[in-house]
């Protein structure tokens, strides 16, 4: 079993930045895949940007390649995402994700919500042009 809890969301300008953390509780951290997605109103659920177990390796979708970075602290078993030059379609509730044991690191599977087991309660992020 694993708790997820988001924070950091809020309010911005357009090109501001926001840094969201997530808190994890239990003693698998380490060993899995974490995942950041996102929902806007009206639309489905859709991928951010997810890290290995290691944090070596990560991925980001196009729409926020360059300006959004995730990275991982295993010692204080939390997980961040570097927001910046934020857009107005950058609004959305932000969620972290932990995968499944044993998820491999690649796109087609890390991509996917249905290979994330646990979900943070959700983190609202609202950038204003």
């Amino acid at each position: 079993q694993v708790q997820l809890v988001e924070s950091g969301g809020g309010s911005v300008r357009a090109g501001g930045s926001l840094r969201l953390s997530c808190a994890a509780s239990g003693r698998t951290f380490s060993s899995i895949v974490m995942g950041w997605f996102r929902q806007a109103s009206g639309k489905e659920r859709e991928f951010v940007a997810a890290i290995s177990s290691s944090g070596s390796r990560t991925y980001v979708a196009d729409s926020v390649k360059g300006r959004f970075t995730v990275s991982r602290d295993n010692a204080k078993n939390t997980v961040s995402l570097q927001m910046n030059s934020l857009k107005p379609e950058d609004t959305a509730v932000y969620y972290c994700a932990a995968g499944r044991i044993g998820l491999p690191f690649t796109q087609y599977f890390v991509y996917t919500l249905e290979k994330y087991d646990f979900w943070g309660q959700g983190t609202q992020v609202t950038v204003s042009s």
